[in-house]
């Protein structure tokens, strides 16, 4: 980790702790997380990680640069990164896998060199970090998956996809949470809510929790109240 701070806005830092996308970039950004927490108390307003990156909002009617810069070096001094235990949650998440409700299962088959079980058996084979959250409500932007898997964004985004696809888009997955455009290759569709106004927090998943894929059947994704409304050719 090589700490960079710059300035965003007036009362904004931008704290840069890696240069690349990495899934053992987590527990170091969690750990920094606490540490500022607890040192900017009641003069934070708000701290947004990213896969690298830290914004640092604090209040500048409490706080000048100056001592904002300074409660950040004292609070990443000596940083160690989380715990094993003090990592994020796990979530198992449910996804019918059929080209009517992801309709680019059969190319991301031909594009990988694997069968359709292929993908599904590799989307489904590890654990993914949630890196940040973002685009739309609950959006959780997940990584990595493996590098035969890692398509391309569609070349023109979906008008309308669905809630609940799961998708590609290089090597991050993601689940869309809400009806929205999107131009992410569509392998299934999952029951599971990730955005709910009447949920804590809102969003089922938050920066450092880990999500495994399991692929169930039909009748489980109805069972689970699944959407099973194949895509329409305009989508």
């Amino acid at each position: 980790m090589k700490l960079r701070i710059e300035t965003a806005a007036l009362d904004v830092l931008t704290l840069r702790l890696f240069d690349d996308i990495d899934e053992a970039n987590m527990p170091w950004l969690i750990a920094a997380g606490e540490r500022l927490h607890e040192h900017f108390a009641g003069a934070l307003i708000d701290l947004v990680p990213s896969y690298t990156t830290l914004m640092l909002h604090y209040n500048g009617q409490q706080l000048t640069e100056a001592e904002a810069l300074r409660r950040v070096h004292t609070a990443l001094d000596n940083l160690q990164p989380a715990s094993t235990a003090a990592q994020g949650q796990l979530h198992q998440i449910g996804v019918w896998y059929d080209p009517s409700v992801g309709p680019d299962l059969p190319r991301l088959a031909q594009f990988s060199g694997l069968s359709i079980d292929g993908v599904i058996e590799s989307h489904c084979a590890r654990d993914y970090s949630v890196f940040a959250l973002g685009f739309v409500p609950g959006f959780a932007y997940m990584g990595l998956v493996e590098p035969e898997l890692a398509a391309p964004r569609l070349s023109t985004p979906r008008k309308k996809v669905p809630a609940g696809s799961v998708g590609i888009a290089e090597r991050q997955t993601a689940v869309y949470p809400l009806v929205s455009p999107g131009g992410w290759n569509l392998l299934g569709r999952t029951a599971s809510r990730l955005f709910d106004p009447q949920r804590e927090g809102y969003s089922l998943l938050k920066p450092g929790d880990r999500v495994r894929f399991v692929a169930i059947d039909r009748e489980t994704f109805i069972g689970q109240g699944g959407d099973v409304t194949p895509m329409a050719a305009e989508q």
